[in-house]
């Protein structure tokens, strides 16, 4: 389904702020610049198919004119590197002017959605990837009910959330309408949820707010306001991003890995395919500083066992593959295999986190294909440096 199992992405977030200050994370870290460069460094590890943004609003600079000198150098270096490419068409930022509460905010998304999609058309003849908009629950909860980045909204949570919903399928229409081979990734947290012991009276509450996770796939898939056109089609792969603070108490802290209440990534992963029955990947996964290596190895270890139980998840995706500048407050964020780029694009690797990369994609690569019946036990697939990661971290 995909060129390699082992993708990165690129941070290619792209909105404002709730003190107003766009962010563009493909300039700030240098990728617009050096995507040659880039790529070529992705493609010396082995890996061929990445995660890539295309930036609305520096192409939509005025509604319904297109200018896609910020895209074109990026998809013909791809091509170049013979890398595949899922294109984020909006990864949280839009035009300015743009209300995205408004009809017209589905009607533009999809027109652009098109444009893109023609775009890719006319430059090469492999079938197409998008993940048309990055993670709704996030962005509806960030955006519409606590004005975290834009719309900074509050108590708009879920109206948000069906807006998004409605210009997501809009504009799978549109690409459809173009290139009917294209493959629609849609990526969402994937989490977990506790009620704190001590106040067993919130279980229902931590349940309620941990099967919320699962609405904007829902909306997609008409289970869930089917009026919004929603539809089982449109829900093509389904992409989990899991990072190391994805599991909470209600109200409460982070629970860790080796936490009683912490629920096992290859239960989570399996959850989901019990509920839609899609082609899975890990959309996003990784961590900061020196627990990158560490949590890759445990990512790794979940989805090998998940995969040996039959539940097909497609691929892993190391994101972000560079360094970046704090959303909140530009501090550096070591969370990256490369660092920021010198003066021609050279960047410094983490060496750590490259040679558990590398471990993982040979591991992978000898992988034994099993049968549905071979169902792990809670540590199958794991050696014993993988076990003791997973009771440490």
């Amino acid at each position: 389904m995909l060129s390699s199992f082992w993708m990165v992405g690129f941070e290619c977030s792209c909105h404002r702020r709730n003190d107003g200050r766009r962010l563009d994370l493909m300039a700030a870290t240098g990728h617009d610049r050096f995507a040659a460069e880039d790529y070529a460094r992705v493609r010396r590890l082995g890996i061929a198919t990445v995660r890539d943004g295309v930036r609305w609003h520096r192409v939509e600079r005025s509604p319904g004119r297109y200018d896609f000198s910020s895209l074109l150098p990026l998809v013909r270096a791809a091509r170049e590197a013979g890398l595949q490419v899922i294109w984020d068409l909006c990864h949280y930022g839009w035009p300015d002017g743009l209300d995205v509460f408004r009809p017209e905010f589905v009607d533009r998304f999809a027109e652009y959605a098109r444009a893109v999609a023609r775009l890719l058309a006319a430059e090469t003849d492999e079938t197409p990837w998008y993940a048309p908009i990055n993670e709704i629950s996030f962005w509806s909860w960030a955006g519409g009910d606590v004005a975290y980045l834009n719309p900074c909204a509050t108590g708009r949570g879920f109206e948000l959330k069906a807006q998004l919903v409605r210009a997501a399928l809009a504009a799978i229409d549109a690409v459809w309408s173009v290139d009917s081979r294209a493959r629609i990734l849609h990526c969402d947290p994937a989490i977990h949820i506790e009620a704190d012991p001590r106040r067993p009276e919130m279980r229902a509450a931590a349940e309620g707010h941990r099967r919320a996770q699962f609405q904007a796939w829902d909306l997609i898939a008409g289970r869930l306001w089917p009026q919004l056109g929603g539809d089982e089609r449109y829900l093509d792969v389904a992409g989990l991003n899991y990072y190391p603070n994805n599991q909470w108490l209600l109200d409460g802290p982070t629970i860790g890995r080796g936490d009683p209440f912490y629920r096992p990534l290859r239960e989570i992963v399996g959850e989901v395919w019990e509920r839609y029955g899609r082609p899975l990947v890990i959309a996003e996964t990784g961590a900061q500083d020196c627990h990158r290596p560490g949590w890759l190895r445990y990512v790794a270890g979940e989805v090998m066992a998940a995969r040996q139980a039959g539940i097909p998840v497609h691929g892993i995706c190391l994101y972000p593959i560079l360094d970046y500048p704090g959303w909140d407050d530009d501090r550096y964020c070591r969370s990256g295999l490369w660092g920021y780029p010198g003066p021609a694009g050279q960047r410094d690797i983490h060496a750590p986190l490259a040679e558990e990369l590398a471990r993982q994609i040979a591991r992978f690569a000898g992988e034994p294909e099993l049968s549905t019946d071979q169902a792990p036990d809670a540590f199958g697939g794991l050696g014993e440096e993988e076990k003791n990661d997973h009771a440490a971290f």
